[in-house]
């Protein structure tokens, strides 16, 4: 009798914690580190619209580096702020470390935006913040920009390809 009660008692707690790890998150859950090593609690961006992107230096798209800091410049006074961070999941298209990523940036582009440390956005050891936004979609390519609102919920996922200054990033941080 007892070991029916414990096993019973044992699937009810894996359950429950299974559950509660399949809990939806959103964006203030979630502790990362920057591009220094120094810990990035999401926690902070509560109010804020994010645009979070995972960025690469030797990409064709990689000019849109300018365009990312040009749109923080603009809006980060009004609540915005976009969080790069760097990948090499797409034909090694991100080779360098922290060090020489945050200095080709600073040096390039005169990026001022938040960059974390190089993460990997896809395959088995996606990092844990790409796992939550991936939910519904994969990043196919560098430059995949996934748009979050102030309560820290993904709100919409534009593709690579698309400008940082394109109208549907535009009219999103213009409505209110």
């Amino acid at each position: 009798m007892k070991k029916g009660i414990i096993s019973v008692l044992l699937s009810v707690v894996v359950l429950f914690a299974y559950a509660q790890n399949d809990k939806q998150k959103n964006l203030y859950d979630f502790k990362v580190t920057d591009i220094d090593g120094k810990e990035f609690d999401m926690a902070q961006l509560k109010g804020k619209k994010v645009m979070i992107v995972n960025v690469a230096s030797k990409c064709g798209l990689t000019p849109q580096y300018e365009q990312l800091q040009e749109l923080y410049e603009e809006y980060k006074d009004t609540g915005f702020v976009i969080i790069g961070f760097p990948a090499n999941n797409f034909k090694d298209q991100e080779p360098g470390s922290n060090k020489e990523i945050k200095e080709f940036c600073t040096l390039n582009y005169g990026v001022t935006f938040p960059m974390m440390e190089k993460v990997s956005v896809a395959g088995d050891d996606q990092a844990p913040i790409y796992k939550w936004l991936t939910k519904e979609q994969e990043v196919t390519w560098n430059f995949q920009k996934f748009l979050i609102d102030e309560n820290g919920n993904l709100v919409n996922i534009v593709m690579p390809k698309e400008s940082p200054k394109s109208e549907v990033i535009l009219n999103w941080l213009t409505k209110n």
